[in-house]
C-alpha cells in the first residue's frame, strides 16, 4: 500500500492526488506555471505520483490520454489560462475515443476572483469561470473547487470520469489546493448493478436470434477496452470459435495470433478475405464498436448497422431492440449461449504473402499517380534489396520485427494505414488516435506508455509531418533516459493529403529537416541513428533497432513522396467513385 500523507498535513491537492494514486495514475504530466508552482510542491512531496514535465501543455495532454489507454486513468495539471487551452485539443481526443483523465488547471486565489482582479492569463473582464466553459464542452464532468465542497466535488468528478469513460476537468484555486482536506474515505463505486430483467431479456432475444444464424462473425473495437471487458470477449470468441476481426481503433483487443482471427476490418479498405466474412454473416455480433469515417474506409461497410447483435457500454441491441445491459454483462449472457452450438469452422488461413521485389505503386484510380514505366528494367538490372524503399514494403517488414513485449504506437496517416493489418504476435499491444486523428499525438503517447509500463518497449510509428507538431517531447523521453525505437517515416510532407487532394499543393508541403541531427538536438543521451532508402538497409536498420536496448534508436526510412500503403490503393480500387477520399 501507498503511505497517505500525514493525517495533519492532508489538503485538498493531497487527497485529489491520493485518489489518482488510487487508480492506478503513478505519472502526473503538465508544465509548471507561476499559478500551480506553489501546488507542484505538493506533488513533489507525495510518495506515490511522480512529476512529468512536459515541453508543451499539449503534449501533456496527448500523454495522460495515451497513460490512460494504457493503465486505465491519465491525468494532467495545466496553469490556469494559456496552459488549459494550449492543452484542450488532447484533451478533446480524449472525450473522442472513451480515455477516462482528469485535467487540474490551477490558477488566481479567491480572493483575487472575488475581487475581479484584472490578472495575467485572463482577458482582463474579472470572468475567471471562461475557460472552465470551454472545457464543459470536451469533458464529461466538471468543477470549479472551493473550501466547502472541494473533497466533494473531486469525488464527484472522478466517479464520473469512471462511469463514463470520458475525461474530467477541474478548476482549482491555488488557495483551494493547498487548504486543508479531511482524511480520504472510500471512492463511491462508479457503476450500479445490471437490472436482472432487461439482462433476462436481452438473453431471451439473443438466444432467439443465435438460433436462426447460419454463420456468425464478431467485430471488436475499442470500446471493449475503455469499458473493461477484454477478458469477457476472450471467453466468447473462445467459445464460440467465431471467425472475428476489429477495427483500426479497436487493433490488439483481441489475439491476432489466434486461428479465428482475420485481420483488421476497414470496408472497401479491407482485404478480400476479411470484407467478406463480416459483411456476408448472416448474423454479425459488434462488441464495443464505434463506425467512424477512417475506421469504415468511408463508410464503405457492407453490413447494416440496424441489424444484428451490437453491444454498445451500456447498451445491447438485437436487430434495433434494445436492452439496458452494459457490455462485458453482455458478453458473459453470450457466451453462454454459444456454449452449446457447434464450433464454427476456423477461417482458412490466407497465405503469407512474399514483401514485393519491387516498389508498389497506387493505383491509377488516384488521380495524378502512374504506375513506374521503368519497373521491369530496374527488376533486371538491381536485386530487390537495392530497389526504393515502398510503403508496401516498410509497413510489412515492420510488421514483422514487432515483439511480444512490445507496444506499438502509431500517428495517423500512411503510418496507420500501412501498420493496421500487419498481424501482431500475442501480448504485442497497439495505441493510436485514429478517430479523433490529431497529428503529433503519437509522440508524447510513446512518451506516456514508456512510464506507464516500462516493462514493454515501445515502438513509435510517424511521418515526419505528423513529428513536427510534437518533437520537442522527445527531450522529455531522452530526459527520462527511456528507450524505445522510433521508425520515422520520412516522405517530404503530408502524402495522404496530397493523395486525397491537393497532389502537388503548396499547402501539402512542409519544411525539410534534418532528422539525423534532431535526437541529439533534444538532448537524446548517445542515440542510434540509422537511415533506409531501400528494403535491405531497412532490414539491417530493423535487426540492429532490435538487439539495441541500451539507447533510444531513430530509424529514418525514406520513401516516395506520393507512395501510400496498400490498403488506400484497395480504397480507390474497390470505390473509384471516392477515388479522392474527401470528407
Amino acid at each position: 500500500m501507498t503511505p497517505e500523507p500525514a493525517a495533519i498535513d492532508i489538503t485538498v491537492m493531497d487527497h485529489l492526488l491520493s485518489r489518482l494514486r488510487g487508480l492506478g495514475v503513478r505519472h502526473l504530466f503538465g508544465m509548471a506555471g507561476d499559478y500551480n508552482l506553489a501546488v507542484l510542491d505538493r506533488v513533489l512531496l507525495h510518495p506515490g505520483v511522480d512529476w512529468v514535465g512536459t515541453a508543451s501543455e499539449l503534449g501533456a495532454a496527448y500523454a495522460a490520454d495515451a497513460y490512460g489507454r494504457t493503465r486505465g486513468f491519465g491525468a494532467l495539471l495545466t496553469t490556469f489560462g494559456v496552459g488549459e487551452l494550449s492543452a484542450i485539443n488532447g484533451v478533446a481526443g480524449g472525450y473522442a475515443e472513451r480515455v477516462p483523465l482528469l485535467h487540474i488547471a490551477v490558477g488566481p486565489t479567491e480572493p483575487s476572483e472575488r475581487a475581479k482582479l484584472v490578472v495575467h492569463h485572463t482577458m482582463g473582464d474579472g470572468d475567471f469561470d471562461r475557460f472552465a466553459r470551454a472545457h464543459r464542452h470536451v469533458v464529461c464532468a466538471d468543477a470549479v473547487l472551493r473550501r466547502d465542497n472541494a473533497v466533494a466535488e473531486i469525488d464527484r468528478v472522478l466517479t464520473t470520469c469512471l462511469r463514463e469513460s470520458r475525461p474530467g476537468y477541474l478548476r482549482v484555486p491555488r488557495d483551494v489546493a493547498l487548504s486543508p482536506a479531511p482524511p480520504l474515505g472510500p471512492l463511491p463505486d462508479p457503476v450500479g448493478p445490471v437490472d436482472q430483467d432487461d439482462l433476462d431479456a436481452f438473453r431471451s432475444a439473443a438466444r432467439a436470434r443465435l438460433a436462426t444464424a447460419g454463420s456468425v462473425a464478431v467485430l471488436a473495437d475499442f470500446l471493449v477496452d475503455r469499458f473493461g471487458a477484454r477478458e469477457e470477449l476472450a471467453a466468447l470468441l473462445s467459445a464460440g470459435s467465431f471467425p472475428h476481426a476489429t477495427l483500426a481503433t479497436g487493433k490488439t483487443v483481441v489475439d491476432e495470433s489466434a486461428p479465428g482471427f482475420l485481420g483488421v476490418y476497414a470496408g472497401a479498405m479491407s482485404g478480400k478475405r476479411v470484407r467478406s466474412a463480416i459483411d456476408d454473416a448472416d448474423l454479425l455480433i459488434r462488441a464495443g464498436v464505434l463506425l467512424a469515417d477512417i475506421t469504415t474506409g468511408k463508410f464503405t461497410h457492407g453490413f447494416d448497422p440496424k441489424e444484428g447483435i451490437d453491444l454498445g457500454p451500456t447498451v445491447a441491441t438485437v436487430d434495433g431492440t434494445a436492452f439496458d445491459v452494459p457490455l462485458a454483462a453482455a458478453l458473459t449472457v453470450l457466451t453462454e449461449l454459444v456454449g452449446g452450438r457447434p464450433p464454427a469452422a476456423a477461417p482458412t488461413a490466407a497465405p503469407a504473402s512474399p514483401r514485393p521485389a519491387a516498389p508498389v505503386r497506387p493505383s491509377a484510380a488516384v488521380p495524378g499517380l502512374v504506375r513506374d514505366s521503368a519497373q521491369t528494367l530496374r527488376r533486371r538490372l538491381c536485386p530487390p534489396k537495392f530497389f526504393p524503399l515502398t510503403q508496401s514494403y516498410l509497413w510489412e517488414a515492420v510488421g514483422a520485427a514487432v515483439r511480444p513485449n512490445y507496444t506499438v504506437v502509431s500517428d495517423d496517416g500512411t503510418c496507420l494505414l500501412g501498420i493496421v493489418e500487419q498481424r501482431f504476435p500475442r501480448g504485442a499491444r497497439f495505441l493510436a488516435q485514429p478517430f479523433w486523428a490529431s497529428i503529433g499525438y503519437a509522440l508524447p503517447a510513446l512518451l506516456a506508455t514508456q512510464l506507464a509500463d516500462p516493462s514493454r518497449r515501445g515502438l513509435l510509428l510517424i511521418g515526419d509531418g505528423a513529428a513536427q507538431p510534437t518533437v520537442q517531447e522527445l527531450g522529455t523521453i531522452g530526459r527520462h533516459r527511456l528507450k524505445p525505437i522510433i521508425i520515422l517515416v520520412d516522405n517530404d510532407g503530408y502524402t495522404v493529403e496530397r493523395v486525397t487532394h491537393g497532389l502537388v499543393a503548396e499547402y501539402n508541403e512542409i519544411a525539410r529537416w534534418r532528422w539525423s541531427r534532431v535526437p541529439d538536438a533534444l538532448g537524446v543521451d548517445h542515440p542510434l541513428v540509422l537511415t533506409a532508402r531501400t528494403p535491405g538497409a531497412l532490414d539491417q536498420a530493423l535487426a540492429r533497432a532490435t538487439a539495441t536496448t541500451d539507447r533510444l534508436v531513430l530509424i529514418r526510412a525514406r520513401t516516395a513522396k506520393i507512395d501510400v500503403p496498400p490498403p488506400f490503393v484497395r480504397l480507390t480500387v474497390n470505390r473509384p467513385d471516392r477515388a479522392r477520399w474527401v470528407a
